[in-house]
């Protein structure tokens, strides 16, 4: 049973600032990933940024070089920092907890999502 709480959205100006930030309880397994997914309307589900449990961060190709996401282990949280922020940014962010039973197994977890608004 796990629960992903995110905080931080908001509405800034082209060239702003976010930080994105996301609290996990539950029971994490010692081999996970966590990331934040966006969507925009009409759009897709997309990747922003993910990061294993003892591994490199990997991110979409739009963010990378402004976007870093960390975390901290000891109380369960991610983080996504967003500089130079673009119209294009504008979505719902999730954050996701991916338990990883095997190769072939994991746990899928969503947060509730919370919006990132950029005017031009």
């Amino acid at each position: 049973q796990v629960q992903l709480v995110e905080s931080g959205g908001g509405l800034v100006q082209a060239g702003g600032s976010l930080r994105l930030s996301c609290a996990a309880s539950g029971f994490i397994f010692s081999v996970n990933v966590m990331g934040w997914y966006r969507q925009a309307p009409g759009q897709q589900r997309e990747l922003v940024a993910a990061i294993p449990s003892g591994g490199m961060p990997d991110y979409a190709d739009s963010v990378k070089g402004r976007f870093t996401i960390s975390r901290d282990n000891a109380k369960n949280t991610v983080y996504l920092q967003m500089n130079s922020l673009k119209p294009d940014d504008t979505a719902v962010y999730y954050c996701k907890l991916s338990n990883i039973r095997s190769t072939t197994l994991s746990y899928i977890y969503w947060g509730q999502g919370t919006q990132v608004t950029v005017s031009s």
